[in-house]
């Protein structure tokens, strides 16, 4: 005798089968009885539990037995991240906004939206969908809620001058103090919005699409190796010099005419 397993449908089966001769002495096989569904569970195993219990034998089990693959989060990028926030000591541009009146974790929320950023761009609402599928470290602090994100925005918008102060403080020790070239780079950002605000850098102009629109000067100065110095946003009519943009917006090195 043996087994032999058999199909109907998406299940399989196993059967006990007999080998025997016909009359005419030919080989023949013939089903002997059904063991039941070859599965987790099924028939089959509850067979197998009871023959080794008859024999006074412990049911082989396994530590693995049920375990199932749901998901996974990504682990490593964040991770890396974690640590170079860390190491260039970014939880003190907390400083800038220590006075600020907010109930919201602002320095959590800049970190999760810069790692995204950085990981996977997306939305504010695509932050909070990235958060489930990554793993963060326990210091990460917690976001829950789209709400977080729009008012960490704007404690760091109302205290934008201080952060880029404190940030350029924290960035000075990784560039020359000699520095002899550095990259300036202007574009401008076309935005949607009526609302007119004080000191508002939004202004109507011929946008890079051939259309009139409204939109701002984005500058950014950033040294050869990349790192970035200063960003500022501005009118467009009123793009600074070179110089002009260290002095009124605090320098990480000394920048002299020539």
């Amino acid at each position: 005798m043996f087994i032999k397993v058999t199909q109907s449908g998406n299940r399989r089966y196993a059967q006990l089968v007999e080998s025997f001769r016909n009359d005419e002495g030919k080989p023949r096989q013939r089903t002997v009885c059904t063991l039941g569904r070859l599965e987790a569970g099924g028939e089959v195993d509850t067979l197998i539990a009871s023959l080794q219990r008859a024999r006074g034998l412990a049911p082989s089990t396994s530590a693995l037995d049920g375990l199932r693959f749901t998901d996974s989060r990504h682990a490593g990028d964040i991770w890396a991240l974690s640590e170079l926030w860390r190491s260039l000591g970014f939880d003190d541009l907390a400083t800038a906004w220590r006075r600020a009146k907010t109930e919201v974790d602002v320095l959590s929320c800049l970190r999760l939206m810069v790692f995204n950023r950085l990981c996977d761009p997306g939305s504010k609402l695509g932050v909070l969908r990235w958060l489930e599928t990554v793993a963060l470290p326990a210091s990460s602090g917690v976001v829950s809620e789209h709400q977080h994100l729009l008012r960490a925005m704007d404690v760091l918008d109302e205290h934008s001058d201080k952060l880029n102060t404190r940030l350029a403080t924290l960035m000075r020790p990784l560039i020359d103090q000699d520095l002899s070239v550095v990259f300036y780079d202007l574009t401008t950002v076309a935005v949607t919005g009526q609302t007119d605000l004080d000191d508002d850098v939004r202004a109507y102009g011929l946008a890079k699409s051939g259309l009139i629109e409204r939109q701002f000067m984005l500058s950014l100065v950033q040294t050869a190796e990349g790192l970035p110095t200063v960003v500022v946003k501005t009118v467009v009519a009123k793009s600074l010099k070179l110089k002009q943009f260290f002095d009124e917006n605090g320098s990480v090195c000394q920048v002299s005419p020539g």
